[in-house]
């Protein structure tokens, strides 16, 4: 079995396959790492070269705790004629010198040993949940060559304190976007009480409604406003809006978004979120957002406490400096996702789905403070996102990323790219999961955490749902944020207050609460 140092070196021997023709591409030793199928080629998007520019290589890492342990054989199996299916899973990308560093898909018999992994884990290891953060914390050291399809599952068969075995994807961002790729997954999946049955997700109302057909000509005059002005934000953050420094900010230099991660996640009560959700008529987004405003409010005034030489138990001092400019980057979907039946049926009968990336960017303002009442927080957070809503910036910041791209190339764009995160302190994702359980290949689920790597950004938070469940997961720069755990225990103790303070003020029914 390799270790991921052993990965790590093989990968530094290779190089990436530069061709003139469909089907190039061989190792330093002469030989082909795989067999080329011929067929026609297809060239990689800009905003998948954009993920291969050195300031900006970003790998999706999505973690999977198992219920089981995970039978390597059956999974072989099953990615035969399931995410071997898909072409971005079964394709090398090569680079063409002949048209400024362009690069195509070419398709590929796939050695599945090559993309399974099971590392040889010390079973008898004092804290399995402190090893398997390490290794895939290890995996955000390294990189993928291009001599194989860029992506990789890593099997952990250790029991730990939420799993009895984890499952681990790493995909380039380049193979497509957050959304479409969990969905990819979840197509591979099936229901644990119907082997048959794709899983269900909820359905999301648009929340971006017809300004027209909701409100008038008030409301789309309202919209033009507020897409005029986050637009005109975007620009002056792009050249020279910047967050306040605090301890969550990373330090701006050229190409530190390689630097190695550090994944901590908590898996916390779907209905718990619900509950605040329903005492407030207010969104799911809303509550999780402030949730995670609530959570780094307490963790930047520790901070803060500590560096003035406070005590641990002197917290509630409030050490805040006053006005502190901090900014969370949403990543949105331009184009929505092609649904889980889509690609289910893209992999089983071959049928055509929309593929790429096509995200747009919304820069949310936090206000950072102690709030006497913790509902502040959500009712902040509901203010903030209810504004956005009436703006179409995800929309215009996409095209305006596109038009660089076209003007000035690849690395303007990507600079673009780069300068926007590096500008504010952090990126939030929050990700819709299935209602019911659900088992993947037969192996059924207990949570998912997915996040990212490679990003400018030093702290992304993410949060992904799964039946009655709710598991946040934090991708933070070792350098920036030494105690990750903290963090988490930082935002599930805000939830539990949000709860505490829903159920003390009689605000919920009891029928809700259970």
């Amino acid at each position: 079995m390799e270790s991921v140092n052993d990965l790590d070196s093989k990968q530094q021997a290779l190089k990436p396959i530069r061709t003139k023709i469909a089907g190039g591409g061989e190792e330093e030793s002469g030989k082909k790492p795989y067999d080329i199928v011929e067929e026609e080629e297809e060239p990689l998007s800009p905003a998948a070269r954009i993920f291969h520019e050195p300031n900006f290589n970003v790998y999706i890492i999505a973690i999977m705790g198992w219920k089981t342990k995970m039978d390597l054989q059956v999974l072989k199996a099953n990615f035969v004629h399931t995410l071997l299916k898909h072409p971005r899973f079964s394709s090398l990308q090569v680079k063409d010198d002949d048209k400024d560093g362009a690069m195509r898909y070419v398709r590929t018999k796939v050695d599945l040993d090559k993309h399974i992994i099971m590392p040889d884990l010390d079973q008898k290891t004092e804290s399995a949940d402190k090893l398997v953060e390490d290794y895939i914390s290890d995996l955000s050291k390294t990189s993928m060559d291009l001599s194989k399809p860029l992506w990789e599952f890593h099997i952990l068969n250790i029991k730990t304190s939420d799993a009895e075995s984890l499952g681990v994807f790493r995909i380039h961002h380049s193979l497509g976007d957050g959304v479409s790729l969990m969905s990819l997954v979840l197509a591979c999946t099936r229901q644990v009480s119907d082997s048959k049955a794709l899983p269900t997700l909820p359905v999301q109302k648009s929340s971006n409604p017809n300004p027209v057909k909701s409100g008038g000509v008030w409301s789309l005059i309202k919209m033009v406003w507020y897409t005029f002005v986050d637009v005109l934000m975007f620009i002056a953050t792009a050249l020279f809006l910047k967050d306040t420094v605090t301890p969550l900010t990373r330090h701006r230099k050229k190409g530190v978004g390689s630097g190695s991660r550090r994944f901590a996640y908590r898996t916390v009560s779907f209905d718990d979120i619900k509950l605040v959700k329903n005492a407030m008529n207010t969104t799911i987004n809303d509550v999780v957002m402030g949730v995670s405003l609530a959570g780094l409010s307490q963790y930047l005034n520790r901070r803060y406490g500590e560096a003035k030489g406070e005590a641990v138990a002197t917290q509630k001092k409030n050490n805040l400096p006053e006005n502190i400019r901090l900014r969370a980057t949403l990543l949105v979907n331009i184009r929505p996702s092609p649904g889980i039946h889509a690609l289910a049926d893209m992999m089983e009968k071959g049928t055509k789905a929309k593929w790429g990336n096509c995200i747009g960017s919304v820069l949310l303002p936090f206000t950072i403070a102690l709030r006497d009442d913790p509902l502040d927080y959500v009712r902040q957070a509901k203010a903030t996102i209810d504004r956005k809503k009436q703006s179409q910036e995800a929309a215009y910041t996409f095209l305006i990323v596109k038009l660089v791209l076209k003007l000035f190339g690849i690395k303007a764009a990507a600079f673009l790219y780069h300068r926007v995160p590096n500008h504010t302190t952090l990126c939030f994702s929050n990700i819709v999961g299935p209602i019911e359980e659900i088992g993947f290949y037969g192996h059924p689920l207990a949570f998912i955490a997915p996040s990212c790597y490679g990003q400018p950004h030093g702290l992304m938070v993410h949060f992904q749902s799964y039946t009655n469940k709710m598991t946040f997961i934090l991708s933070v720069d070792e350098a920036i944020i030494p105690d990750p755990h903290q963090l988490c225990d930082d935002i599930e103790e805000s939830l539990k207050l949000m709860k505490d303070a829903v159920i003390a003020r009689g605000i919920v029914k009891e029928n809700l609460i259970k």
